[in-house]
């Protein structure tokens, strides 16, 4: 389903290594039309219009003075991605680029420390100190650059504190630590003492169960972490029906708003967000009266990338970016799941996703929850891109009605029904331990599509993500022919393991 739509501001330029002739040139020939750089507000302004008028934003087709303006109004410190590939092991010339275009900003920023804040060991990607538009302007004109971005320009902050939808801003993060009772007309008991969710019966999952229980799959969550007080995603992870498996829980979130921190903080989450998504995907069939996941058999792999689901600002950024990484290296992980995005691409993500998937894994990202405070924008990054399968939620016996606070649009790959006409969402486990709450939008509906992939994948050991991905579609409600803003919809799970 994803359409080219998302090249559309790509440089499609070949690239090759340095010439030293890139190199050379006298700095005053070097044209600046703007010596100041744009407000924050006249940026994001920028932004939105781009957005509302094009459908996308990129920095590649922005002007040297835009980019050098976002940068210097986010801490000065630009990402930079180089090469003929975002795999650094896929390109001999990786380290002679990478030292060439460290030379030219020593050069024109006439120093030659504190410019490296990191350089990925997988990724052909670096994160730089910038100051001057001179060096910005010379950059850009280098053959080997595959992008020029601000590593730390926060947009939704921006527009938190200038934008006139800033009082509905604060839903945007995902995060909350409430519990809640569930409703009896919510989830039906299953053996040992789970809670089913209202949801499972309408993709017929339960049923499913008698073919797969997501036994022997790995399934990554990149999120806000796991919560250490709800035992049934930690000791407890084989409670009741469920055995034989592992949690493993991973931090790569430096908690900084300085982007020279060091120091990851952990892997408890401290938003909320990634225990409820860990749960929907793959919480234990219990016998504690605790809702449970569709791949109740599964392991996970998880991380806490970010403080919450909005990827605004250096550390969330590089913190997703080391985590698609890391699962694509793992070996185990077969199913990525991540409900976490930004409105306009983020060049360092974007080579992490496409790192993940030339491993092999089959990549779910949310097609966008939000309220006013973005409702312009269609399906958002990473979802859009083809390397990854697009999902949104939609209301209850619909396949094309999208929730109150759900995106949609042609990139969305499949649905998933999480809204009832009661409004309530789906059951998932609380933060706390023994309790429970509800958990909606595109975020609940990524997990459990994951979910529902891991199903599909342990009945399968043998097969590959296409075909796994390939019985999935044909298990919908519009195969062969996806909807243009719902993909193939809703995913009856148990033609999908039969």
């Amino acid at each position: 389903m994803k359409k080219s739509v998302f090249y559309l501001f790509l440089s499609l330029a070949v690239f090759t290594g340095c010439n030293r002739d890139d190199l050379q040139g006298n700095m005053a020939e070097t044209e600046i039309t703007q010596n100041d750089p744009l407000t924050a507000r006249q940026i994001n302004e920028k932004i939105n219009e781009t957005i509302k008028t094009k459908g996308r934003f990129s920095w590649n087709a922005s002007s040297d003075h835009f980019v050098w303006s976002a940068i210097y109004q986010g801490n000065k410190i630009a990402s930079i991605g180089f090469g003929s590939s975002f795999d650094r092991s896929l390109d001999a010339n990786s380290k002679t680029m990478e030292n060439e275009i460290l030379e030219l900003i020593q050069k024109y920023e006439g120093k030659t420390d504190r410019i490296v804040l990191s350089s990925d060991p997988y990724l052909n990607q670096i994160d730089v100190a910038i100051e001057k538009q001179e060096t910005i302007v010379a950059l850009r004109k280098l053959k080997s650059i595959r992008y020029l971005e601000p590593a730390d320009y926060r947009y939704f902050e921006n527009e938190r504190q200038f934008g006139v939808t800033s009082k509905s801003g604060s839903s945007s993060s995902g995060c909350g630590f409430e519990s809640a009772s569930l409703s009896t007309s919510d989830y039906t008991t299953v053996s040992p003492n789970a809670k089913a969710p209202w949801s499972f019966a309408k993709h017929n999952i339960v049923n499913a169960w008698s073919y797969s229980t997501g036994q022997g799959v790995t399934i990554g969550i990149i999120d806000s972490g796991v919560s250490p007080e709800q035992t049934l995603l930690g000791s407890s992870f084989n409670n009741g029906l469920s055995s034989g498996r592992t949690i493993s829980k991973n931090g790569v979130y430096v908690d900084s708003v300085w982007p020279w921190s060091t120091g990851y903080d952990g892997s408890a989450d401290k938003c909320g967000h990634g225990t409820s998504m860990a749960s929907a995907a793959a919480a234990p069939r219990n016998n504690m009266g605790q809702p449970v996941g569709i791949a109740y058999n599964a392991n996970l792999v998880t991380y806490r990338a970010a403080s919450n689901v909005v990827l605004d600002g250096y550390h969330e950024q590089n913190g997703v970016k080391i985590a698609f990484t890391e699962l694509g290296n793992n070996t185990n992980v077969k199913i990525i799941s991540m409900s976490m995005g930004h409105i306009f691409s983020v060049g360092k993500i974007e080579d992490g996703v496409k790192y993940a998937y030339s491993k092999g894994k089959l990549i779910f990202c949310a097609g966008g929850t939000s309220t006013s405070f973005t409702n312009f924008v269609g399906v958002i990054f990473p979802a859009w891109m083809p390397e990854t399968q697009a999902v949104t939620g939609v209301k209850e016996n619909t396949a094309n009605q999208k929730c109150d606070v759900c995106h949609s649009g042609a990139e969305i790959d499949f649905t998933y029904q999480m809204e009832r006409a009661s409004a309530s969402n789906i059951p998932v486990l609380s933060y706390y331990n023994a309790q429970t709450d509800y958990v909606g939008g595109s975020s609940v509906a990524t997990a459990s599509t994951a979910g529902i992939a891991a199903l599909v994948w342990a009945k399968n050991p043998s097969w590959t993500r296409d075909q796994v991905l390939n019985k999935m579609r044909q298990s919908s409600t519009y195969y062969p022919n996806p909807n243009s803003d719902y993909g193939y919809g809703n995913i009856n799970v148990l033609q999908a393991v039969q």
